[in-house]
């Protein structure tokens, strides 16, 4: 929860299930605790109330009156404050889960529950994000199953929507026809393999076994993790460059940066041992479908095996410099859904959605941002996840009407074997550390998903579902034709930020988490 408030991605497994047994609490006894108008605050009342479960201790009286009032300005972080409303539903919904469990053992799909619950309360504030990434077994019938739409409907739109939920599986011994029923169905899970991570970097070079400690992946997939570890990216545009020159450059800044943010500690003592040990850093590429039609296929790929080369030569040379180890790993490919709409190319290794489509992305409902909207015509709606009705209209969906430049192929054009074999080949000459890469699929490839990942399971470290078709409401992507873009945009006004109040002021009066307002 601290790191989901501080706007990091959290990946968990469920290796702690059928190992607690949930206990009754203890009373109150006069227990209060006044909470805090922090981070702090707020992560210690959750741990206190869970502690109270798992080991039979008191539950507090909370009192939520330091707690400041809901639509305040956060001028050190920067948003609108929610007030202490997410904060009481999360203590309510956890109270409700685990007062059912008491006598049984805190199965997966709790554990799942628990830190989705989290994530709404976390998304609920709407000045953080909240990625999370679940990592289970593919033998767990309760966990392959708990984000099955016609099962758990109710579910899926309160919580489960939160995390991205994936398997562990092995080359060798997975029978892909019976693990991928339900990814066939609604697209997850999706799928990780540990033993390929353990034993490689770039598949095209020899193993070397230098991420054997290594546990997980950032909720996205594209960085391979030990325990408490995080990520450290930097992104480059090879569609933007003319030659290889120019390429190798840009990647030579985006390595520096990234080298150098190594150097900044975080305040998590376990955190900072394992990311100066390793100094691993995520250079990564977007719009690599817009560089595939600038450049062409094998180029871009030559491109990518000398860049990676370029950059161990980097790393050799700064890291000494530095005095510091060298880089673990270097590059990858991350999905890239908002910064690639920044630079115009295509997200990460995707397809473009489709040459008109509505991008929708969220808000809060008091946030400034609303009204300028509005007033410009864009459309706006209440979220329709979300635990309560009033959690529901905490958050705006606004939805943008958009037009792909250079435009060649949409998602449905393509088939679930290229947009695999595009990974696999990052994945081979570019990326030590992984490829995120989701494929979207038509109803009739569905067949094919079991058949795609035994024939690359030796050439991939994760890779995740789509179908184009699904089940969910407000997608972050949704196809239109040009009359409908035209349409859409004909009655929109300039953005006028000229009374915009949402910038951060700084850090001079936010030395913790409790900012000036």
């Amino acid at each position: 929860m601290d790191c989901s408030m501080l706007g990091v991605g959290v990946s968990f497994d469920i290796k702690g299930a059928n190992k607690i047994i949930i206990k009754e609490p203890k009373e109150t006894d006069g227990l209060i605790y006044d909470i805090p108008d922090t981070r702090e605050g707020w992560v210690k009342s959750v741990e206190m109330l869970i502690d109270a479960y798992f080991y039979g201790k008191q539950i507090p009286k909370y009192n939520y009156n330091l707690i400041r009032k809901a639509g305040s300005l956060i001028k050190g972080f920067g948003g609108i404050s929610s007030g202490s409303e997410p904060l009481k539903e999360l203590h309510k919904n956890i109270n409700k889960l685990l007062s059912s469990k008491i006598g049984d053992y805190l199965i997966s799909v709790d554990i799942v529950d628990l830190m989705n619950f989290i994530g709404v309360c976390i998304v609920s504030g709407n000045v953080r994000r909240s990625a999370q990434l679940a990592l289970g077994d593919y033998k767990d019938t309760e966990y392959m199953t708990m984000k099955n739409p016609k099962k758990y409907e109710k579910e899926l739109k309160d919580r489960r929507w939160v995390s991205n939920n994936s398997v562990f599986v092995k080359v060798g011994e997975t029978d892909y026809y019976n693990v991928t029923q339900h990814t066939q169905e609604n697209g997850e899970p999706g799928f990780v393999w540990l033993d390929n991570i353990h034993k490689y970097g770039r598949l095209i070079d020899s193993p070397d076994f230098r991420d054997r400690k290594v546990k997980g992946l950032n909720p996205c997939g594209e960085i391979i993790l030990e325990s408490a570890e995080m990520c450290n990216l930097a992104e480059s545009y090879p569609s933007h460059h003319k030659n290889l020159e120019e390429f190798l450059e840009t990647l030579k800044y985006a390595y520096l940066y990234a080298k150098t943010v190594t150097l900044i500690p975080t305040h998590y003592e376990e955190t900072n041992q394992v990311m100066m040990k390793n100094r691993r850093v995520g250079t990564s590429q977007s719009g690599i479908i817009d560089a595939f039609f600038k450049h062409g296929r094998r180029t871009m790929l030559d491109w990518c095996d000398k860049g990676y080369k370029k950059l161990r030569e980097y790393d050799e040379i700064y890291s000494d410099w530095l005095c510091i180890p060298r880089s673990i790993r270097i590059t990858t490919v991350k999905p890239s859904g908002t910064v690639a709409l920044l630079a115009n190319v295509s997200p990460g290794i995707h397809y473009p959605h489709d040459e008109y489509y509505i991008r929708r992305i969220r808000l809060a409902s008091n946030s400034p941002l609303v009204e300028i909207l509005k007033k410009a015509n864009y459309s706006l709606e209440y979220s329709k996840y979300g635990t309560t009705e009033e959690d529901k209209k905490r958050t705006i969906i606004v939805s943008f009407p958009m037009h792909q430049d250079f435009f060649r192929k949409k998602k449905e054009d393509v088939s679930i074997w290229e947009q695999i074999k595009n990974a696999v080949d990052y994945q081979r000459f570019w990326s030590d550390n992984s490829v995120s890469c989701t494929v979207t699929f038509k109803p009739e490839e569905a067949k094919d998903i079991p058949a795609t990942l035994e024939a690359y399971e030796d050439n991939l470290k994760a890779i995740s579902f789509l179908p184009l078709k699904h089940e969910y409401e407000q997608p972050p992507y949704e196809s239109i034709t040009k009359e409908q873009y035209d349409e859409l945009i004909k009655n929109l006004k300039p953005l006028d930020f000229s009374n915009y109040t949402g910038l951060p002021k700084g850090e001079k009066f936010c030395n913790t988490d409790t900012c000036e307002i």
